[in-house]
């Protein structure tokens, strides 16, 4: 019984041990920096932002797993999520902040005030209440907004649909950033005397219902950066193409999944330029006189076999200028 008994005892000690190192997160290796990096969900564009972000970091000298510990947290499109992994990524001892997407920037900014945080999309970081001015935000935060270049987005629907009557607008009313995108569109629809029907989701249950509805009203659609619709894109393709109406969506991942066309901002260069930010507070720079950074110009994307479904034709200027400068999906 004695044996028995010592054969449990060290048995025990052995799984303690073992599941005590389990439960240990990965260690840092000495000299190593962490970031800590806080995203939605996955999807074809936050992803390009992401890679574009440990891309940049890596070419500055900062590459993950040498001189810098990457910690990733995913909310998987369950904004319940979000204050937890900010807290978890806050009191692990992360030196920089990164938030891809607006809520994740929004919890990060309410789980610390000290930490430097960078925003990795954020249309409007005033309005969400992220800084307290644009170009002197005055606090921990600074980043990159990826405002869309609206009125170029316009101009180039008129040019596929000179005869458009109606143009409707789809975004997520729990957005920040598309709800700035959704003001936008409206203030430029007013300089080009479009006339426009705005119709809004909650979360991404509700596009496929709210889609049809705007579908028999409309002729055309816009969408601006939505993170939510991004993420239902299908949703939104598979509706309008039975409804033999195009969308004309604000990023470019979205047009590859069905969108016709667009002057999009470059969601792989907004994670370039939101790691160039993290690397200059790492050497010393205070994110309080760091002016948030915008992307002036889009680039052109356009899906011709979405167009040529639909029966549009491309305009031909702009066909060259996606071919020489920009993206064309076949």
């Amino acid at each position: 019984m004695k044996k028995v008994g010592a054969a449990f005892a060290i048995l025990f000690v052995f799984l303690a041990v073992a599941f005590g190192l389990e439960s240990k997160p990965a260690r840092v290796k000495q000299g190593q920096v962490k970031i800590g990096v806080l995203t939605l969900m996955r999807h074809p564009a936050l992803d390009a932002i992401y890679k574009g972000f440990k891309a940049e970091l890596a070419k500055e000298g900062y590459r993950d797993g040498k001189e810098i510990k990457i910690v990733y947290q995913n909310a998987n499109n369950d904004q319940s999520n979000l204050k937890t992994m900010a807290e978890k990524l806050v009191n692990g001892g992360s030196k920089v902040l990164f938030g891809i997407t607006t809520p994740s920037s929004q919890a990060l900014a309410n789980a610390t005030k000290q930490t430097p945080i960078v925003l990795g999309a954020v249309t409007d970081p005033r309005s969400a209440n992220l800084v307290k001015n644009n170009e002197h935000p005055g606090g921990n935060i600074t980043g990159i907004s990826d405002q869309a270049p609206i009125h170029e987005q316009l101009r180039l629907i008129q040019r596929f649909m000179p005869r458009l009557k109606t143009l409707g607008v789809i975004y997520t009313s729990s957005d920040a950033s598309a709800v700035a995108g959704y003001r936008q569109i409206v203030a430029e629809c007013k300089k080009l005397k479009l006339s426009l029907k705005a119709y809004s989701i909650a979360n991404s249950n509700d596009l496929n219902q709210v889609s049809q509805q705007m579908l028999t009203q409309v002729d055309a659609v816009i969408v601006p950066t939505d993170n939510t619709i991004a993420g239902a894109m299908q949703t939104l393709v598979k509706n309008a193409n039975a409804a033999k109406k195009p969308v004309f969506p604000a990023v470019d991942t979205m047009v590859k999944e069905g969108g016709v066309a667009t002057y999009s901002v470059d969601q792989y260069q907004l994670g370039v330029e939101g790691a160039k930010m993290v690397v200059q507070i790492l050497k010393g720079r205070k994110p309080a006189n760091m002016p948030v950074r915008y992307l002036k110009h889009g680039t052109p994307v356009l899906n011709l076999k979405a167009a040529k479904k639909l029966g549009l034709t491309v305009p031909k200027d702009f066909y060259q200028e996606a071919k020489q400068k920009g993206t064309i999906y076949k």
